[in-house]
């Protein structure tokens, strides 16, 4: 299991089209993908779970990556992210 934890930056928090990116990216990889946010946890492969979320900017999230191909999983996520959301916190 791969686990980082991020802060989102952006203003606008996790809106619609990076929450699309990160859905996408996640779906590429078999391995297991989850979003922990507070006491929630979905599956990042779920554009549905990760809307509900209602994630803004300042939140801290997790991002959990769990099979056969976690570690390119969790690059990937952390590719989007900094691209597009936030950074790491380590």
């Amino acid at each position: 299991m791969e686990e980082r934890n991020f802060l989102i930056t952006a203003d606008t928090g996790v809106h619609a089209r990076p929450a699309t990116l990160l859905v996408n990216k996640a779906s590429q990889f078999s391995s297991e993908v989850d979003l922990h946010y507070k006491e929630k946890s979905v599956n990042l492969k779920s554009i549905m779970g990760v809307m509900s979320l209602g994630i803004p900017q300042g939140a801290e999230i997790r991002v959990s990556t769990d099979g056969n191909d976690e570690e390119e999983a969790i690059k990937g996520i952390i590719e989007i992210i900094e691209e597009h959301l936030g950074e790491i916190k380590e």
